[in-house]
């Protein structure tokens, strides 16, 4: 199979190990991947994530997070917005806002993968990647 959207690839198996409750999850690795998980870890979204070796390939390994005793997840939504075959790009005046600006917004610009908050401080727009809240 081979894989025709790897950002989408990713926030799938985030999302379903986050719904199965489980610690961890491997991905394999991108510049774009690592980037995404970057903005995770800061926004508190997950707990960490390291590389790990796998074979021949690296994998992120993504440690998910929840509440004190497992009962909530942090992670309530991870939504795909450009698509391969529909790429949505936003210009700094158009920047969404998840959820109000409670959730956040993973936008691809020239200045690397940022999130809207950090999008509007630079006053640059790009191409919408995925929504987390």
């Amino acid at each position: 199979m081979t894989m025709s959207d790897p950002i989408a690839d990713m926030l799938t198996r985030i999302r379903n190990a986050n719904t199965a409750k489980h610690d961890s999850v491997d991905i394999p690795s991108s510049k774009m991947k690592i980037a995404i998980a970057n903005i995770l870890v800061e926004e508190g979204y997950v707990e960490k994530y390291e590389l790990v070796d796998n074979g021949n390939f690296k994998d992120i390994r993504i440690f998910l997070k929840y509440t004190a005793n497992k009962s909530e997840r942090i992670i309530s939504g991870l939504k795909r917005i450009s698509k391969p075959g529909l790429r949505i790009y936003a210009s700094r005046e158009e920047l969404p806002k998840v959820l109000g600006g409670l959730g956040t917004a993973i936008i691809s610009t020239n200045n690397g993968v940022i999130t809207d908050k950090a999008a509007r401080k630079l006053n640059v727009g790009g191409e919408v990647l995925a929504f987390v809240w």
